[in-house]
């Protein structure tokens, strides 16, 4: 459940030919806000919820094992990784990865985040639609995140002086496919968690009044992808204010 971070150098965007200082207030302070207080949600609540022990002690890597067990997956090998929050499940390599205090924790917080993770590869076995979507867009879209800080390096040094019109269409381009991606990640991370709360229930790892901690820190983690969402649509649509105003 790894948490999506605004790229510094996207602030540079606003000296990018055309743009004014009233629509990046409009467009892109109030995303950052939202950003922040998303990213800030997701940390009080685990904090919360990592401290309050499961009845049934059952571990992460436990919980994440019977989940995919009930599913019929054995070929997933669930791994230990290090950082906070930075539990993912790597399709490609099938490897379900959980960070330190997840893996061997039992709290509320760390059964919901794993079970989370087991979520995705319950998708993957199943074929889930929009996940197989997503695992599409990932090389696209770790090109587009590449280029835009050398988009908006080049744009705020003025290094590519004439071309200035040149990379906004470039950087809009890549805000359409980071737009994408996140539109597609909103679908596919709300049924993973959905997924993750039926089965701790139903495999009886955990009761229904325990769910509540459950419940509050996956939906705060979900927040963090809408506010990713939010926030790169808003770029798009202020790039694309700017294009409008270069056409005028």
């Amino acid at each position: 459940m790894e948490v999506g971070n605004i790229m510094i150098t996207e602030i540079l965007a606003i000296y990018m030919g055309g743009g004014s200082l009233m629509g990046y207030l409009i467009f892109i302070v109030p995303t950052f806000i939202l950003a922040m207080w998303a990213q800030s949600k997701v940390s009080s609540t685990y904090n919360k919820y990592v401290k309050v022990p499961s009845r049934g002690r059952i571990t992460g890597a436990e919980a994440a094992a019977a989940v995919m067990r009930s599913a019929g997956i054995s070929d997933v090998k669930i791994i230990k990784v290090r950082g906070h929050l930075t539990d993912h499940y790597d399709p490609i390599g099938k490897k379900l990865a959980l960070s330190e205090e997840n893996y061997h924790g039992s709290s509320l917080a760390a059964l919901g985040v794993a079970a989370h993770e087991a979520g995705h590869a319950v998708q993957h076995k199943v074929g889930y639609g929009a996940l197989k979507a997503r695992m599409a867009l990932v090389p696209i879209t770790n090109i587009a995140s590449s280029v835009l800080p050398i988009v908006f390096i080049g744009a705020f040094f003025g290094i590519m002086g004439a071309f200035s019109l040149t990379l906004l269409k470039i950087g809009i381009l890549c805000y359409v496919v980071l737009t994408l991606f996140q539109l597609i990640t909103l679908p596919v991370e709300y049924d993973a968690s959905a997924r993750a709360k039926k089965e701790l229930v139903s495999l009886g790892i955990l009761g229904n009044d325990e769910m509540v901690g459950v419940n509050k820190t996956l939906n705060a983690a979900a927040l963090t992808y809408v506010a990713a969402f939010v926030s790169s649509l808003s770029y798009l649509i202020y790039l694309l204010s700017m294009l409008g105003g270069n056409r005028d």
